[in-house]
């Protein structure tokens, strides 16, 4: 992986970005403006962060791998040390799929349903390979997500979901802090 230089990253015009960011010259980033970066941040490979009017704020310690994106007009945050994997797809917009209303970016506002909202992940919490993850949804400090298809509703603390399909939640192990 090609990594930007820090002169790169400043001259996109990001709203913010601390120390030792990693950003990849194959990803693509949309509305920079919008855009907080902390420090220790890595995003891989043909990722795709496009910030609406909400934006994109991203903590720090947190890495965001390969073709992964976060999209939408609500905001999107990623709190300290969480994490996605591969092609995982964050959505703070979402299309109306009932049949009422048209559906897609070309068509005007007037005759779609688009409905906003924000996305947080919480402090510690990791996003397994492939998931779909939509507007309004909350994932908080120190859930996992892995090897599902979507997820549309919140997870409590300390739990963790897989098998989506069969909808099966345990309750994670502790023994840390």
């Amino acid at each position: 992986m090609a990594w930007l230089t820090e002169h790169q990253i400043t001259e996109m015009g990001f709203a913010s970005f601390g120390k030792n960011v990693m950003l990849s010259d194959k990803a693509s980033y949309y509305n920079c403006k919008n855009i907080r970066l902390g420090s220790n941040v890595r995003i891989g490979d043909f990722c795709v962060l496009s910030a609406g009017v909400g934006g994109i704020d991203i903590g720090s310690y947190i890495h965001i791998a390969v073709y992964s994106s976060l999209i939408g007009a609500g905001n999107i945050s990623l709190a300290d040390f969480s994490g996605l994997s591969s092609r995982v797809a964050i959505y703070s917009s979402n299309d109306d799929y009932s049949g009422r209303a048209l559906t897609n970016p070309t068509v005007p506002t007037e005759f779609t349903n688009l409905k906003h909202a924000d996305v947080k992940i919480g402090r510690h919490a990791i996003i397994g390979s492939g998931l779909n993850y939509f507007a309004r949804c909350d994932l908080r400090r120190r859930r996992r997500c892995g090897r599902i298809k979507l997820s549309k509703k919140r997870l409590s603390s300390l739990w963790y979901l897989y098998r989506f399909a069969r909808k099966t939640y345990r309750r994670k192990k502790t023994g840390f802090t």
